[in-house]
Formats: C-alpha cells, structure tokens, sequence
C-alpha cells in the first residue's frame, strides 16, 4: 500500500482514469468485432457503416491520449486492409 501523501494521491487518480476509459476501451473493442462479423459474413455495407464508427471512435480515443495514436493508426490500417479485400471480393 502507498506511503506516502504523494503515492496516495497517485493510485487514487489512478484509479479514478482507469473507471472513466475502461468503458471507452470496450466501446472500441465491441465496434471492432461488429466490424468483423460483417466483414466474415460477408456484409459491404454493414462493414463501411461499422468502419466509419470504428474509425471515429479510435480517433477520438487517439486525441484524447487514451490510446498511442501510432496504434490507432495501425487499428485503421488494418480494418481497412480487410475492408478492401472484401470489396474486391
């Protein structure tokens, strides 16, 4: 357990951030995985409908500092990547 003034103060803001971007973390894992389940069933326009939320939300999550924006990047490099292919497909 924390000592000192400091360190108490420290894990309880701590705690307090990991409360409020938990639910965000999940909102972006949750549209990720519709986005593929459209993407495996074949479904174009659910999947661009699902992107474009997918992509909104790891870019607000990015600005916010909440996730690297190098990862969010990579995120939406990667959906889009499988996006394409189905369009092709």
């Amino acid at each position: 357990m924390a000592n000192t003034a400091q360190t108490r103060k420290r894990a309880r803001t701590s705690e307090q951030r990991r409360q409020l971007i938990s639910p965000m973390r999940a909102r972006m894992r949750t549209l990720i995985k519709q986005f593929l389940a459209s993407v495996e069933e074949g479904q174009l326009d659910a999947a661009k409908t699902h992107f474009a939320a997918v992509t909104s939300t790891v870019d607000r999550l990015a600005r916010k500092k909440i996730i690297h924006k190098n990862r969010a990047a990579r995120i939406k490099s990667r959906l889009n990547k499988r996006l394409k292919a189905l369009a092709l497909a």
